[in-house]
């Protein structure tokens, strides 16, 4: 593809804008760890929520959606959908809870929640494998994408990409801190929902028009006859993708998978952002803003694009014949968003370019400052150097930007397509997240919990490769069910055999976060704490969270598929819908508007 000057004028304009204002708080960022990983814990709820939306949308995302509905056809976006359940489990049961530990990471929660040795050696495993290999595999996949679409566009080769994204990223990401992390996220947002419609438009109008998509799909049935407008799986002939798109998301893995951006309990940069927030409100605030808006606002744009991919590139020799310079090792059917791009008029492909670019740097920018705090203030600043002073740290934390960076610029070339890499971080993940939805709510949970999860999930999947290779072989659902159950069948026993939290810890923390619920009362009463102490708020209970969030969830979801009857012309459900729509979200709005109302409630305990 080749771009008329205008569009070289409207990507560079689009890029400038972005990052510009970050500019301004390079100074800020520099004073201590505080203003650089967290903020100094002054965001307002909807500049944390933007940056949360801006960062789970990434370089990759719309190859991932074109890559599973070419695939899978519609319904099989509920391998993501059902983490509906998990992000608003989030509002209601932990934003303000991680936001009155006032710790400034995740893994931190360890220094509050346990003791003993074993709470040393999960933060620092954790601060090392999350911050760096795990950080580091969601990385690569952006990246990939990245090249991925350089490579449509311009031609260019991995190391081009990777070259011009490393510039431009670590730069900012070394300079600003989170401050700026979160200005470039917000501006970018706008622009990048802006050239996602834009494409929609266009990639439909390439087509003929929706009743041409429409019907070319419906009377073009998909491998082992998928249909591909199917926003529920069919259940009757093809109930093996049912299950693995579809039940086994809704009924286990929503829970039971931990992946970023819908972790179980909160956790990475959302737990970041809710660390950052000013007060318990704006980290409630932040995640539902973030949950409507991921789940409800972004995912059609997507869609359609890869529907109508479908249509002009039916396999993936075509995209292939049609940009012969590509490289072979990019094929694959993620490629097949960028390849659509083709159709967009001039100005409106250097707006994409632009909008490509943004959402690959606000994910990036945010991996490199949320795995930097990770390896500094989790690890290094902890069991390596703990008496430096803050411009240490912040020296420190400018190290180890780079030098993620440069991991998982190694790591992209070990990749194919994002669809895999979707898959290998929800294995990896698989088994922990239930325990990481009970320890705020169970004073048994202890540190060896974790260490026992993290072990057994590890030599569960091992086994199981060991096994596949000897030729007993399982399915991708089976294989997860048997790591889910042998994990939780190992953390659990080991919450009523391993040793004990000592009783001042679990006393401290419950006063420090007042979690509700049955599961503290034995350390109340042991401590002679009354039932009343340190609730806050009468509605700060487990029936009113329950409310909250099947409320959430059934705005999100009739919300989402309110857009897509409207689009598909199928009225009579739209109407449906949109009235199931309308009475969620007026529940929704009675919980929100009830736990806003009790007093302030905020006490920051100082960074450990």
């Amino acid at each position: 593809m080749h771009l008329h000057p205008i569009d070289w004028i409207i990507a560079i304009a689009s890029v400038l804008v972005c990052f510009a204002p970050a500019l301004f708080f390079g100074k800020r960022a520099g004073k201590n760890t505080s203003e650089f990983f967290a903020s100094g814990r002054s965001v307002p709820w909807w500049l944390a929520g933007l940056s949360m939306v801006a960062t789970t949308f990434s370089s990759d995302t719309p190859n991932l959606v074109t890559d599973i509905v070419r695939r899978q056809g519609v319904a099989g976006n509920w391998c993501w959908w059902a983490f509906t359940l998990t992000g608003v489990a989030t509002v209601f049961f932990y934003a303000r809870l991680w936001r009155r530990s006032g710790v400034m990471t995740d893994l931190e929660f360890y220094a509050v929640r346990y003791s003993g040795k074993a709470a040393g050696f999960v933060r620092a495993f954790r601060s090392v494998y999350m911050g760096l290999f795990f950080n580091c595999m969601i990385m690569a996949a952006v990246n990939l994408a990245a090249c991925k679409i350089a490579g449509i566009l311009f031609g260019m080769e991995r190391w081009q990409t990777l070259l011009v994204c490393g510039v431009l990223n670590v730069s900012f990401a070394t300079y600003s801190g989170l401050w700026g992390v979160l200005v470039i996220d917000m501006i970018q947002f706008f622009i990048k929902m802006t050239a996602v419609i834009a494409a929609a438009y266009y990639a439909v109008k390439a087509v003929g028009g929706m009743p041409v998509l429409l019907h070319e799909l419906s009377v073009r049935p998909g491998p082992n006859g998928l249909h591909y407008l199917d926003i529920l799986p069919d259940f009757t002939n093809n109930w093996d993708l049912a299950v693995a798109v579809f039940v086994m998301p809704l009924a286990v893995q929503w829970w039971a998978v931990w992946y970023p951006g819908s972790e179980p309990g909160g956790g990475s940069f959302i737990a970041q952002r809710m660390l950052a927030s000013k007060s318990e409100k704006d980290s409630l605030g932040a995640v539902l803003f973030f949950n409507i808006t991921h789940y409800v606002l972004r995912p059609w744009p997507w869609i359609l694009v890869g529907l109508c991919s479908i249509i002009i590139y039916p396999q993936l020799s075509d995209i292939q014949k049609a940009f012969p310079n590509l490289d072979p090792h990019l094929l694959g059917h993620d490629i097949a968003y960028p390849a659509m791009l083709k159709f967009l008029p001039v100005g409106f492909v250097g707006l994409m370019v632009g909008g490509l670019l943004a959402a690959n740097s606000s994910t990036i920018l945010t991996h490199l400052n949320w795995g930097a705090s990770y390896l500094v203030h989790d690890f290094y600043r902890q069991f390596i150097r703990p008496d430096a002073g803050e411009r240490h740290y912040v020296l420190a934390g400018r190290v180890a930007t780079v030098g993620i960076f440069f991991c998982s610029a190694g790591m992209t070339f070990l990749l194919d397509s994002a669809k895999d890499t979707f898959d290998i971080i929800l294995q990896v993940g698989a088994g922990t997240g239930l325990l990481y939805l009970v320890r705020w709510f169970w004073w048994r949970v202890n540190a060896w919990c974790e260490v026992v999860a993290m072990a057994s999930s590890f030599v569960v999947s091992l086994g199981l490769l060991i096994l596949h290779h000897r030729g007993v072989a399982f399915s991708t659902d089976q294989a997860l069910i048997i790591t889910i159950v042998i994990t939780t069948v190992c953390w659990v026993a080991t919450a009523y055999l391993g040793p004990a939290t000592d009783r001042t810890t679990l006393v401290s923390f419950y006063r420090l976060t007042r979690p509700f619920g049955p599961g503290w009362r034995r350390v109340r009463e042991e401590a002679g704490i009354p039932a009343e102490e340190g609730r806050g708020h009468l509605r700060d209970n487990i029936p009113m969270a329950l409310l909250g969030w099947v409320a959430g969830c059934s705005t999100i979801w009739s919300g989402l598929f309110t857009v897509g009857n409207v689009i598909y012309g199928r009225w009579p459900y739209a109407l449906g819908l949109g009235i199931t729509f309308a009475v969620s979200s007026a529940v929704l709005i009675a919980v929100v508007r009830a736990l806003w109302s009790g007093p302030a409630e905020d006490h920051v305990v100082p960074a450990r």
